[in-house]
């Protein structure tokens, strides 16, 4: 077999195989294969009677293979999990791959005419949208592997079935995974791959957020301290992104509040497109918000100047803010927001309900009528480029499908939002300046035609001493998939923390853009100049990074014995990081970031040139594998 190349999937006797390997037994007789027309995949339908606004179909049972998937742990993000069995398998899984030993014996030739044993398939299943449906894999105490379909409206029933997830296999990861998702751009439409997306300019130059210096205690002075203490220092960012706690907003008389000294004001919603007082000049409650001159467009402009910014984004959530958009309010009628109760799968529900998550469902959601929600867009958006903001950070995105009943179930009103958004966007920030956040729903994944960013993983939580490294391999295994839609963000950090070298060092090889979210005054400029070149620019690897090949189906924070090594390309060399993330794991018990060893042993790894995994891209006919390598923190050449 060569290189690369796609294997065959069959039902025979019950058994559903790769070429001559079987992967699911006891297949149950309503499970339906029907071939894709791209790349030699094949789609898992079922037929069934069956109607219902949510149907669990069992497909067969899975047993001794081990496996990598990303499931939802909270409504808004992935996280990785690893198994030998169906039962192991996470409910609001996403993404699934299969390590499959392969029972015959095939060789591949190399570009330099050597012959390798490859002994691997690796077997990918992405569960889909159909119509109106949503799929997405759990596994049963009988070890099976089961499609749970679900619309988010009692009202909407009905569903076709053939198509509800996509699988292919071969003997390149990487390769089966990409040219999965290209397949799926083509059948589903509604989608594009990443290397169809116009990247914003932002991703190439390093900046400074707002959230972890003030939270939503930002102030338009604020804003400038933060820069001006950057700048001293001989680090100047090149954008800022305003982040939460510059949009005018309020809570209604039945709100409780939801806060914590670290959080927003998750039961406050909007009630105007313009900025608060806090924008304004004097900083003070009286300022009227309609005067453009002393409000945004003035401190836009100033911070531009003064510290030769090349762009200001700003955060807002996709339905406006946390509790959505207010009803009553003049500025806000034309778009008929209505007060809805957000109502999550019983999926997310078993995985854990987050504060977050928690507070909006007491509060409820104002959501804008889905026929208005252009509109409402097009006014935010067309507002701020006005007064000079260049892009937008649109978060909260994955609540649209708790929002689903009465709206023609959540497929249909996350792809309505999706489209208005993306088309705001394109004509109020032509150059696709936007970071999708809190977005792994494959509602939206599978409804982003234009978005090319995408945060990668939870927050980056300064003062929680276990998330740092399920951090890092969190984005790192959720980039397998999401990489394939859009570039992922990595998240801001501090330059001035215990875990700032292992976070920079992260950032570095992930193909993302470097930027923190540091205090005024409190910097390592060391740490930061490692990553900023003096003209505000940083060197960006091309690829999202991705664990190596050998590190796919083994547990880096779990395991006590494995590093992660992530891979990523630059023009002319491949990058390698090696990072210990042992000690600390998301716990599925008690639904938190959880130290599990205090004190990790010692781990080593082996490194090769081949763990860049397309390093032959770059190298130069006839290569014979000779490599020379830098190591950064020896600051050692030695050659292998």
């Amino acid at each position: 077999m060569v290189a690369g190349e796609e294997a065959h999937i069959f039902l025979s006797d019950g058994n559903l195989s790769v070429s001559s390997n079987c992967i699911l037994t006891d297949i149950h007789d309503n499970i339906l294969l029907t071939p894709a027309e791209t790349h030699n995949g094949t789609f898992i339908g079922v037929k069934s009677d069956q109607i219902g606004s949510r149907l669990v179909f069992p497909i067969g049972k899975l047993k001794g293979l081990r496996f990598m998937c990303l499931y939802r742990f909270k409504l808004w993000w992935m996280t990785q999990w690893m198994g030998i069995c169906g039962k192991d398998i996470p409910n609001e899984t996403q993404f699934l791959m299969l390590e499959v030993p392969n029972t015959y014996h095939f060789v591949e030739e190399t570009e330099d005419g050597v012959n390798q044993s490859q002994s691997v398939f690796y077997t990918v299943f992405l569960p889909i949208l159909e119509g109106d449906f949503r799929a997405v894999f759990q596994g049963n105490a009988n070890n099976e592997l089961e499609i749970c379909l679900e619309s988010g409206d009692p009202a909407v029933q009905e569903f076709e079935g053939k198509h509800l997830v996509y699988m292919a296999a071969g003997s390149d990861p990487y390769d089966v995974i990409a040219n999965a998702v290209k397949s799926l751009e083509t059948h589903l439409g509604t989608f594009c791959h990443r290397d169809k997306k116009e990247m914003p300019d932002l991703m190439n130059w390093f900046g400074w957020c707002t959230w972890d210096a003030f939270y939503t205690d930002v102030t338009a002075e604020g804003v400038k301290q933060g820069l001006e203490s950057l700048e001293r220092g001989g680090a100047s960012p090149k954008f800022v992104i305003i982040d939460d706690g510059w949009q005018s907003v309020c809570m209604d008389t039945t709100s409780v509040e939801a806060k914590f000294d670290d959080t927003a004001n998750f039961s406050n919603r909007l009630i105007h497109v313009k900025e608060n007082h806090k924008f304004q000049k004097d900083g003070g409650e009286s300022s009227e918000v309609d005067d453009q001159s002393i409000g945004f467009r003035q401190i836009v402009t100033e911070i531009k100047e003064q510290f030769s910014l090349k762009y200001v984004y700003v955060w807002h959530a996709i339905v406006g803010y946390w509790g959505g958009v207010m009803p009553g309010v003049a500025e806000m009628e034309q778009y008929e927001p209505t007060i809805v109760n957000p109502i999550p799968s019983p999926g997310v529900e078993s995985n854990g309900i987050c504060f977050v998550l928690r507070s909006i469902m007491k509060n409820r959601v104002g959501l804008v009528n889905p026929e208005k929600v252009y509109a409402f867009y097009n006014d935010l958006h067309s507002y701020l480029a006005s007064v000079g903001v260049d892009g937008v950070k649109v978060d909260n995105q994955s609540i649209l499908e708790t929002l689903g009943a009465g709206n023609g179930g959540r497929v249909k009103l996350a792809r309505k939002y999706h489209e208005a958004l993306e088309t705001s966007i394109s004509k109020n920030f032509p150059s696709n300046e936007i970071i999708s956040c809190m977005s792994h729903s494959t509602d939206a994944l599978y409804s982003a035609k234009q978005a090319a960013v995408i945060r990668a993983s939870d927050d980056f939580f300064p003062r929680d001493p276990a998330s740092h490294t399920i951090h890092i391999a969190s984005v790192a295994y959720n980039t397998i998939f999401i990489g394939e839609f859009m570039q992922p963000d990595w998240d801001m950090f501090h330059s001035l923390h215990p875990m700032a070298e292992y976070h920079g060092a992260a950032r570095a090889i992930g193909g993302c853009s470097i930027y923190v979210s540091d205090k005024p005054g409190h910097h390592d400029f060391i740490v930061l100049k490692k990553l900023v070149l003096p003209d505000g620019s940083t060197l960006r690897a091309k690829l999202p990074g991705r664990p190596t090949r050998d590190c796919l189906f083994s547990d880096p924070t779990r395991d006590g014995k494995s590093l992660l090594k992530i891979w990523n390309m630059n023009d002319f060399t491949g990058v390698l990081g090696v990072f210990n993330c042992q000690g600390a794991a998301w716990c599925r018990v008690n639904t938190k970031n959880l130290v599990h060893n205090e004190q990790p042993g010692a781990v080593s790894c082996t490194i090769q040139a081949k763990d860049v995994h397309y390093l032959t891209n770059i190298a130069e006919h006839g290569w014979t594998g000779d490599t020379i390598v830098y190591l950064h923190r020896g600051g050692k050449f030695f050659s292998a």
